[in-house]
């Protein structure tokens, strides 16, 4: 009879933490700008974006790194990711959706996470998951990981096939490019939409001047603080 019994223990706790806490998918949307289709974001080299009237943008890379993911009521902090990176993906949908697990009874008003990789991170050398280098996000043990490459065209860039590539990264001061988001939130039983609204950053560069960025420095710690504004929560919680 013991057996039994530790069965139906071990499925009593199980349900009971199930009924406990619940999940909130953190979704991120990279979209171009407030007009444009939010829901489904923007699909690499399959649309054509214009920043003027000269300029037609077709975006074929899109990746960056998420981490320390934070939920707060007002100024108190209610759920805290500890020693976890993501790698969004816009060519990926999977990686697009960050689940959390969250107490059921939790409120929270207000959403930070980082973008990028922290320092000590960093200087841990080479990891495994969504660090692996084979993901294409590492340079070298001395420049540390990309924290955000973009890669598209543009007939603005007077280079080879009007290319254009930013990977934006740097640890070291006084040019650490890893950038903390605070966003509005609220409680949501679908998710937290979050929209990445690339026009803030290709309007912002002069493709004509500036078309790629390869090293840490001053012109991709500039890049980070913009990256940082693109995005937005809209206050859009179903």
């Amino acid at each position: 009879m013991r057996i039994p019994i530790l069965f139906m223990l071990l499925v009593s706790t199980t349900f009971m933490s199930a009924q406990t806490t619940r999940i909130i998918p953190l979704r991120f949307i990279p979209t171009y700008d407030r007009n444009h289709t939010l829901t489904e974001g923007i699909h690499l080299q399959d649309s054509s974006f214009y920043s003027n009237d000269k300029d037609s943008i077709e975006i074929r890379t899109l990746k960056f790194y998420i981490s320390g993911i934070q939920l707060y009521m007002d100024s108190a902090i209610v759920r805290k990711e500890t020693n976890s990176y993501h790698l969004i993906d816009a060519s990926n949908e999977q990686t697009l959706s960050v689940p959390l697990t969250i107490p059921i009874v939790t409120d929270f008003n207000r959403l930070l996470f980082n973008v990028g990789i922290d320092s000590t991170t960093n200087v841990m050398g080479v990891q495994g998951g969504d660090l692996d280098p084979m993901r294409g996000m590492y340079w070298t043990w001395q420049s540390g990981y990309i924290n955000f490459k973009m890669e598209g065209n543009s007939p603005l860039c007077k280079t080879r096939d009007h290319g254009f590539e930013f990977h934006i990264g740097g640890y070291h001061y006084p040019y650490n490019t890893f950038q903390c988001v605070s966003l509005p939130a609220y409680k949501a039983k679908e998710g937290i939409n979050i929209y990445i609204l690339l026009k803030e950053l290709l309007s912002t560069l002069d493709l004509a001047r500036t078309n790629q960025i390869m090293t840490p420095g001053k012109e991709a710690l500039w890049i980070s603080k913009v990256i940082k504004k693109c995005f937005t929560t809209f206050l859009d919680i179903r």
